[in-house]
């Protein structure tokens, strides 16, 4: 496993940070947890907005469209009936569907463990001392970010979340903003680059350390 950088804000003096192995360096005999884990994350995340009337809430269709006997025609007491067009929707979601997936804590702990095990092995992580934004900037941002070697899509861990950081990241479409607490498998398998401060891994380590 490749050994992240830790790399000392606004210095150019680098040392070898250690991970936690009970965090970091964790079989992963295959991927069946972190897909468990990732497919819970989007179904947790699902907004249920998507809802259809049925033929109680079509409005119209009060009178019979013709009379039951004699026309040679199929006999119908409502055109809201739903084989009409313009009629109520069968079997169409309601906007009361339950999305959600839920999975043991520690079966989604492992599969962060895994996440993050992944991520030291191909040399995703980067380990620096702080994270501070002054005023906001994002071109601050995007210079600490180029400073330590951080490309494509880049998950920041940090200690707390603040306005000035919020600020500064608000306008990076590839940059996400968690802290430590609040890792998941899905920030951390879709980041190229994972930027995790000190303080933020010693919250990761408390949180995921010591337990297999």
């Amino acid at each position: 496993m490749a050994t992240p950088t830790f790399t000392k804000a606004g210095s150019k003096a680098t040392t070898a940070a250690k991970l936690d192995k009970s965090v970091f360096d964790v079989e992963v005999n295959n991927h069946e947890l972190l897909k468990l884990a990732y497919t819970a994350y989007l179904a947790n995340g699902r907004a249920n907005l998507a809802q259809v009337k049925t033929r109680g809430l079509v409005s119209g269709g009060g009178r019979k469209p013709w009379k039951q006997k004699g026309t040679g025609r199929a006999r119908f007491g409502s055109t809201r009936n739903p084989i009409w067009r313009g009629g109520g929707i069968v079997f169409g979601p309601t906007g009361e569907e339950n999305y959600t997936k839920s999975i043991p804590t520690t079966a989604r702990r492992t599969a962060i463990r895994q996440a993050l095990t992944l991520a030291a092995r191909e040399d995703r992580i980067r380990v620096i001392e702080s994270l501070e934004v002054k005023d906001g900037k994002t071109t601050a941002l995007v210079k600490l970010l180029e400073k330590v070697n951080a490309s494509g899509r880049t998950l920041l861990v940090v200690e707390n979340k603040d306005d000035l950081l919020g600020r500064a990241s608000q306008n990076l479409a590839d940059v996400a903003v968690v802290t430590g607490q609040f890792v998941n498998v899905y920030d951390v398998l879709n980041a190229d680059t994972v930027v995790i401060t000190s303080k933020a891994l010693d919250q990761i380590n408390a949180w995921l350390g010591g337990k297999k």
